[in-house]
């Protein structure tokens, strides 16, 4: 047994270990620096970025708000990354397929809280709630954020999900070797994952048979569905398994995959050594001399960690890779065959315990209704030293929301695992409870029976990188194309101008070109809640032929292989009180709502009507100003065209595209200085000031002298201020329906709601509508929300709440991460008497 292993942190020592160790290798290394080369360049073009969405609870009445947090992580390294500023939220009709809702967070410093309001006419059922960044897009849906929620409305009713219309005897059994293969006369593990048509793992039991009938092995599960048997394959033989559920029901067969003649085994043991990973391979080919080589790569989010090349001299071969140069989380093994073709694979997680640990210390064990709630939170590393970290807090009513998997998703189980598999993980907090002795165990079971594709090495050894299609977005994105009416490409160019109108009445004018084919980005926006968007296209001289389409106006597709399983499904005898309370408490502030708009309309208010101030406009009274109206631009192709003549030292030399213009007294050693054009606040060059419709323009402002000086040095030759129709903060955009021109209306940000948490303590000092709200009972289920909760250098900060009437227990719940991207989330109980 002899193989050559080495780390892949210096290339160069890389090299020098293999030349001394086995100069007959040398082909080979060309292959790993080969593979290393073009892995890292993948990489490089392909990073990754991963999203973690908490809510405050999992199960909602309709009309009532989810409140959460989002967060966004390099993948690669799992650091805070404040690269991507917009974070997309859809909730999700499964049934459907359909997405009823869309939120567009945004992101600062990789933090994105907001809120969701659940409308009444959604009707009950299982929903889903997913979170991505716009750069994920370029990747399988299946890595963007998913999270199962149960909506239900104040009568109860239900709705028929597929979970539930699925025959519940149908079995969905995989049968997984280690490493990919079967290979005839070479002992293997067998994995199986055994599921229902919900998609829920179910225990099961049965037995193996060859083509004799002779049984070979019997096999059972664990209560997830999965396990795992030894077959030592025969010539000839082919094998059946016939499984069924663990203690009842008729067995089924299922053919276990085909054997080969030839090929390489591999074995893992990630368990039984704490310092190192034992990879077993054994292969029954021929053996050559010189003996061929096989080379082992093990990466981890995209850092080649470790390579072994292993001759195939002998039949077997045992590789140890050491754990300390792993990073914590999920790593491939992947060997490549003496022909350099990947033919066996395997996926470990490495354990650094590398989470930071919060604790949740309220100052009482017990509290008395409406009484203050005090909460200390401290967060430290594995080591017990404090850490700064941000995290987010919800306290609900334990009674009214029952939890009903105490094993759900949290940002610890998303962060190292989810995040990097294919398919639902079910109860994935299991494998990170130190309670859970026989944890690390199970999930090794889990990752021989789990998918995970963040890249195909063909791909990578070809050296195929897809296209990145969706760029990281700064800010908000406006992406479209302009065709002909009749959807025939533009042919060039065409000049675009944006309108973007606030409801504050403030607005954005943006001027761009399309490229060639017709397509459009603008890019970086900011705006908040529901904005107008005005697109106009010009080709030519003043050419309108044109059709915009908007990428944001689509209806977004929605890939979903099966409804997920919802165990509130199953148990809605649970929610009953919910529903109940829930239901009082949205009437009583319905009445109130209704009470304050009655008190508002007899109220009579005389006051000056306030003129608001042209945002567009930095300058006091212009010099000169020319209203532009149908008598003025008749004939007239350019502004410089209609203010020609008409203002005292404004020269206008030629006309039409090819004039030019000049304010007397703008001069310097260097000749005459031409004006500043402004756009509706916006500097611009000549070329779009002349290309402006006169049609499209209100008026014209020109500063001469002192007056332009408000512009410092670019209003040395004067200023021509050119304010649009549209730009105008009376004008509405949506009555805009000139050919060429596209007007819609468009969400930007969604707005950040401060959670309401009502005090009950000094009264003396409260509003009359604070008296009132404290008069109204309170059986609220989410009682605290706190998205951006920054623990100090030293791990520390407090927050307080007020319990409600109800005698319950409360369950708390922080999640969060270090900027370094330690992840970390703890639970607590607080009795209410």
């Amino acid at each position: 047994m002899h193989h050559t292993f080495y780390r892949t942190s210096s290339i160069l020592a890389l090299v020098a270990i293999v030349a001394l160790a086995a100069f007959r290798f040398a082909n080979n290394d060309d292959f790993v620096n080969e593979v290393l080369a073009k892995f890292q360049a993948y990489n490089l073009q392909r990073p990754v970025e991963k999203v973690y969405l908490h809510t405050d609870r999992d199960t909602y009445l309709t009309g009532e708000t989810i409140w959460m947090k989002g967060y966004v992580f390099n993948g690669n390294t799992h650091t805070a990354d404040t690269i991507s500023k917009v974070l997309y939220v859809d909730l999700i009709d499964p049934t459907a397929r359909r997405v009823r809702q869309r939120l567009q967070l945004r992101s600062s410093s990789s933090y994105a809280p907001g809120q969701l309001l659940l409308p009444d006419s959604l009707a009950s059922g299982t929903y889903m709630v997913q979170a991505y960044t716009n750069y994920m897009r370029n990747f399988p849906e299946t890595y963007y954020f998913r999270k199962t929620l149960t909506i239900l409305k104040a009568d109860g009713s239900t709705a028929s999900t597929a979970s539930k219309s699925a025959s519940p005897d149908r079995l969905d059994v995989q049968f997984l070797p280690e490493g990919g293969q079967l290979v005839e006369g070479l002992e293997s593990r067998v994995a199986f994952k055994a599921l229902e048509a919900s998609g829920r793992g179910l225990p099961v039991e049965g037995f193996v048979l060859n083509t004799r009938k002779d049984t070979i092995t019997g096999l059972a599960s664990t209560q997830l569905g999965v396990g795992f048997f030894t077959l030592n394959p025969e010539a000839g033989q082919t094998y059946t398994a016939f499984v069924k559920r663990l203690g009842s029901g008729q067995f089924t067969a299922y053919p276990l995959p085909d054997v080969q003649k030839e090929g390489v085994v591999m074995q893992v043991d990630n368990i039984s050594n704490k310092d190192n990973i034992r990879v077993y391979l054994r292969h029954n080919k021929a053996i050559t001399d010189p003996p061929a080589t096989m080379t082992l790569f093990a990466q981890t989010r995209g850092q080649v960690v470790q390579v072994a090349k292993v001759p195939l001299a002998k039949r077997g071969a045992l590789v140890q890779l050491p754990k300390a140069e792993f990073p914590q989380g999920i790593a491939q093994l992947t060997l490549f065959d003496e022909t350099s073709k990947p033919i066996c694979e395997r996926l470990i997680f490495v354990n650094k315990n590398e989470q930071i640990n919060i604790t949740l210390s309220p100052n009482k064990t017990s509290y008395k209704n409406r009484e203050k709630v005090e909460l200390s939170i401290s967060t430290t590393g594995s080591d017990g030293k404090p850490v700064a970290a941000n995290l987010s807090l919800a306290a609900v009513d334990a009674r009214l929301a029952p939890e009903i998997d105490s094993n759900s998703a949290s940002i610890v189980s998303h962060l190292l695992l989810s995040s990097d598999l294919t398919g639902t993980i079910e109860q994935p907090s299991y494998y990170f409870n130190p309670k859970n002795e026989d944890r690390w165990r199970q999930l090794d079971l889990l990752l021989m029976t789990q998918g995970w594709r963040r890249f195909v090495w063909a791909d990578v050894l070809a050296g195929t990188i897809p296209p990145v299609k969706y760029p990281i977005e700064q800010g908000l994105s406006l992406t479209g194309r302009v065709v002909r009416p009749n959807q025939k490409d533009i042919g060039g160019k065409v000049k675009l101008t944006f309108v973007l109108s606030r409801r504050d009445s403030t607005r954005d004018f943006l001027t761009g070109d399309t490229d060639e084919s017709g397509y459009f980005g603008a890019y970086d926006l900011d705006f908040t809640d529901t904005t107008t968007v005005l697109i106009q296209g010009v080709k030519g001289k003043a050419n309108r032929d044109l059709a915009i389409s908007l990428d944001q106006l689509l209806t977004p597709t929605v890939t979903i292989t099966r409804v997920p399983y919802n165990p509130f499904e199953f148990r809605r005898d649970e929610l009953g009180e919910f529903i109940k309370r829930t239901r009082e408490y949205q009437e009583i502030e319905e009445q109130i709502r209704r009470n304050r708009e009655v008190l508002l309309q007899s109220v009579t208010v005389k006051a000056k009507k306030f003129k608001e101030r042209d945002s567009r406009v930095i300058y006091g009274t212009p010099d000169a100003s020319v209203k532009f109206d149908p008598m003025n631009t008749a004939g007239r192709i350019t502004i410089l065209d209609v203010i020609q003549g008409r203002i005292a030292g404004v020269q206008v030399m030629g006309s039409g595209l090819s004039a030019r213009v000049q304010i007397r007294g703008a001069a310097n050693f260097g000749g005459a200085v031409e004006p500043l054009f402004v756009l509706d606040g916006m500097p611009v060059d000549m070329q779009t000031a002349i290309n402006i419709p006169v049609n499209d323009v209100d008026q014209v402002d020109v500063l001469k002298g002192a007056s332009a000086s408000i512009y410092g040095s670019r209003g040395g030759g004067g200023v021509i201020s050119i304010l649009t129709k549209r730009g105008s903060p009376n004008y509405d955009l949506a009555k805009e329906a000139a050919p060429g021109t596209l007007v819609a209306k468009l969400p930007g940000y969604a707005p950040v709601r401060a959670f309401y948490s009502p005090r009950y303590d000094d009264q003396s000092k409260k509003t009359e509508q604070e008296k009132l709200n404290a008069a109204r009972p309170d059986y609220r289920t989410t009682l605290f929300w706190s998205p951006l909760i920054q623990t100090n250098a030293e791990g520390k900060a407090t927050v307080s709440f007020f319990t409600s009437d109800a005698k319950t227990n409360l369950r708390l719940r922080a999640e969060g991460a270090t900027i370094s991207g330690m992840p970390g989330m703890a639970q607590h109980r607080i009795q209410v008497d």
